[in-house]
């Protein structure tokens, strides 16, 4: 772990940071620190006391929650130029993480200190105005995984997930048991769909990845979400 170079280039990823001119915020800025995760490292885990916020540069972290029985549901992606809106609410509630997290790729981002943290978000309206924007962006993903969840077909929302996920070769590399986690479902209940895709021919399917065969046919499915 390093301190950051004090010319605080980084805060070209987030734009509202570059109208702070202060003296006191910019040196917490630059006295945040450049850290480097692993690929599949856990970036924080459920009951653990919650000492930084991360602002994400490059790589993508997946927010979960796993139920006592190991069922497990994906709450949200964060991205570059993105930061973790769970750590927010922990950080000003003064509560342990209700959650983990997991490097999805390897992953580069800013540490900011607690403590740095509570007086940026106090003294610093640009700051300030970045948190709130990320808390809305993640409540927004929240109450939409809500409706999904309650209301959503899974056929159609497996259908929309494949179709996300899809990269430039027309295949997903997700196992099945990572689709349901994504979709906040059994194994079993993703496996059974993905099999009468597959008699459909809309995709073929692989050990530990999926090509997509009939991609018009997914669109038509993943449209009927709520219907």
């Amino acid at each position: 772990m390093k301190t950051i170079d004090a010319s605080l280039n980084w805060l070209s990823q987030f734009p509202p940071l570059a109208a702070i001119d202060d003296a006191i915020s910019r040196k917490l800025l630059a006295a945040a620190h450049n850290i480097h995760i692993k690929k599949n490292a856990r970036v924080f885990q459920e009951g653990m006391p919650c000492e930084r916020y991360l602002l994400v540069l490059t790589g993508s972290i997946r927010v979960q929650k796993v139920t006592p029985g190991g069922h497990e549901i994906v709450l949200y992606h964060i991205g570059p130029g993105q930061a973790c809106e769970l750590t927010t609410a922990c950080i000003i509630g003064g509560h342990n993480y209700p959650a983990e997290a997991i490097a999805e790729t390897a992953v580069q981002a800013v540490s900011i200190a607690r403590d740095d943290f509570n007086h940026l978000l106090s003294h610093c309206p640009p700051f300030r105005a970045l948190v709130y924007q990320h808390v809305e962006r993640g409540l927004t993903d929240l109450v939409t995984l809500v409706e999904q969840v309650a209301f959503g077909h899974m056929d159609a929302r497996l259908a929309q997930c494949l179709l996300k996920q899809e990269n430039n070769e027309n295949k997903v590399a997700m196992t099945h048991q990572e689709l349901a986690a994504e979709l906040g479902s059994a194994r079993e209940v993703v496996s059974r769909l993905l099999k009468e895709f597959e008699r459909h021919g809309w995709v073929k399917l692989h050990r530990g990845h999926i090509d997509i065969i009939n991609t018009e046919a997914l669109k038509r499915l993943s449209n009927k979400t709520f219907e």
